[in-house]
């Protein structure tokens, strides 16, 4: 009977050593993975610009622009999404604290040959600064610099374009010859009689497609749009109008052409790469009906300077 209660109470001081080994355990476990610092999550949208590059290589495109997007901050690792010509990428990495100013050193990851590290300070909560810099030293862009600010991204079926800009696209203009007189003729050339005093030659300029007011006066988000709306438009109208739907969301442009319309809009906030399931009724009605005249609108081109 001696036996068993000993071996009674040795199983109860066992079991209350290891519940002791679990517990001290726990409170370390849970400071690493506590969220810190969440008023500092949210989009931070602003130019990702050249700062140092081979000259000798082409580049495509030298200032864009990127949202730095902070989802989640704990004492061990930092967690975000960086959102650059409409594609996202996880960036991952830590924090630190000088005074009242917060250090961040952030990895992208998806494609270890393009690319790099993002090393920023966030100034009064508000306004994020630093650079990027290049994991292959031999890229065209080694390094960039931003300046962003924070932006609150929330969906407002009501938000239009400002109406102090004009809608040009710039990034598809069309090609036009024209013919224009020679200078004066050499004398040489009028003894030798080689060319015509009237002969012309060709230059080229070029044109662009302009959308028209109606892209400041219609709602494509909270009019269901009737076809006597729409009849008499440009087809950049209607292009503008149905991503008008998509930028509300928070839609991240890959286009080129798209992007040059709604990247410096103060409201638009690039957060995602699939919004379908955010919009309405409306909207999704709206888009079809816009896809469909599209099809068979027409645009005029004319000269803007850029």
């Amino acid at each position: 009977m001696k036996n068993l209660l000993y071996l009674f109470v040795a199983v109860l001081l066992f079991s209350c050593n290891s519940k002791e080994k679990k517990d001290t355990k726990k409170p370390h476990l849970l400071a690493e993975n506590k969220e810190i610092r969440t008023y500092l999550y949210g989009s931070f949208v602003g130019t990702f610009s050249v700062e140092e590059r081979d000259t000798a290589k082409p580049i495509t495109e030298e200032n864009t622009r990127i949202n730095i997007l902070l989802k989640k901050i704990t004492e061990s690792e930092v967690t975000g999404q960086r959102i650059i010509d409409g594609k996202s990428k996880t960036i991952k990495g830590q924090m630190t604290k000088t005074g009242n100013t917060f250090y961040f050193t952030l990895k992208e990851y998806g494609d270890p040959k393009n690319d790099g590290v993002f090393n920023f300070e966030i100034q009064k909560d508000t306004l994020l600064v630093g650079t990027w810099t290049a994991n292959d030293p031999t890229r065209e862009v080694t390094k960039r610099k931003f300046t962003l600010t924070k932006k609150e991204f929330k969906y407002d079926p009501n938000l239009m374009l400002p109406e102090d800009d004009i809608y040009v696209d710039y990034v598809n203009p069309k090609k036009v010859e024209e013919q224009e007189q020679t200078e004066e003729q050499s004398q040489d050339e009028i003894e030798k009689d080689s060319i015509n005093e009237d002969e012309e030659y060709e230059s080229s300029s070029e044109l662009f497609r302009a959308a028209s007011s109606a892209i400041l006066t219609i709602n494509s988000s909270t009019t269901k749009l009737k076809e006597s709306q729409l009849k008499n438009l440009k087809k950049l109208d209607l292009e503008i109008l149905r991503n008008t739907i998509f930028a509300r969301h928070g839609y991240a442009f890959k286009s080129n052409t798209i992007r040059q319309f709604f990247d410096y809009v103060p409201w638009y906030v690039p957060i995602s790469e699939n919004v379908n399931n955010q919009l309405t009724e409306t909207e999704k009605q709206n888009i079809e009906l816009l896809r469909g005249f599209e099809k068979y609108a027409t645009d005029n081109y004319d000269t803007f300077g850029r």
